[in-house]
């Protein structure tokens, strides 16, 4: 095996471990819901609990086959005298070296990005390319269930998804979500909108009330967090894609909630 072929074997290593060591430090913070599924937390450390010990176990077997490798390319030295190098002696120290650059940049990137840079939520961005009440969500094709009061962003965005949101109309509403402009609604309307998670933070969907406030710009910022009461009412804009909106009798800005998924 060549010294390139070990070169790599550690990288992957390196590697390996960096991704086992955040995947723990975010279960440890309680931060892996930030990117998994609450279903799936005891499946996922118990999987990089079995890859740590896999990974502590290969070390001293690379480590030994690296060892008897550099023996093996001594003895080939001795053997053919200094006129028939091995090819790597051949080359200059620049290009022995680049390997080991490239691998060093590689690690040490990988642990800035999960180690050092701090974790984040998903962001407005990821809702508006994902766009809001646009896939499907837990509940549908089933009706919403429960009382109002207990309702979330979640559950109204559901209920309105359902028979035009005539069944929504007049009810009244308190719940949190951030604020998520409608790329096709006029500026009088955002959306109140949650992540939806199934599985992963790769499959979370965007689902929001929309809430007709006028000017609502001048005092939320998109990606803010706001908890909204009001009422639904018929949309006045017969021409949105949102027959029934949210009219509120309060918007008040809030810290961002510790868990701000609903699964």
């Amino acid at each position: 095996m060549s010294r390139e072929q070990f070169d790599r074997y550690w990288r992957g290593l390196v590697l390996s471990g960096l991704g086992i060591a955040a995947i723990m430090w975010l279960a440890s913070t309680g931060r892996l819901g930030w990117y998994v599924h609450p279903r799936y937390f005891w499946f996922t450390v118990t999987i990089c609990g079995i890859a740590a010990i896999a990974l502590c176990a290969a070390v001293p077997v690379l480590h030994r086959a690296s060892r008897a490798a550099r023996a093996e390319d001594h003895d080939h030295e001795h053997d053919h005298g200094p006129d028939a190098p091995p090819a790597r002696a051949r080359r200059s120290p620049v290009q022995r070296a680049l390997p080991s650059i490239g691998a060093a940049l590689l690690i040490a990137s990988t642990a800035a990005a999960l180690l050092i840079a701090p974790p984040t939520t998903l962001s407005v961005a990821a809702a508006q390319q994902r766009q809001v009440n646009s896939g499907s969500g837990p509940a549908d094709g089933s009706p919403v269930t429960g009382e109002d009061a207990d309702r979330d962003a979640r559950d109204w965005a559901m209920l309105l998804r359902q028979g035009g949101g005539a069944e929504a109309q007049g009810r009244t509403a308190n719940f949190i979500g951030f604020v998520l402009p409608g790329i096709d609604e006029p500026g009088d309307v955002f959306f109140a909108a949650r992540f939806v998670v199934s599985c992963c933070a790769v499959d979370a969907q965007p689902l929001g009330v929309p809430v007709l406030m006028p000017g609502w710009e001048r005092d939320h910022r998109e990606g803010t967090w706001v908890q909204v009461e009001g009422v639904f009412v018929a949309n006045p804009d017969v021409a949105s894609d949102q027959p029934v909106v949210l009219r509120p009798f309060s918007v008040t800005p809030i810290d961002e909630p510790e868990d701000p998924y609903v699964y």
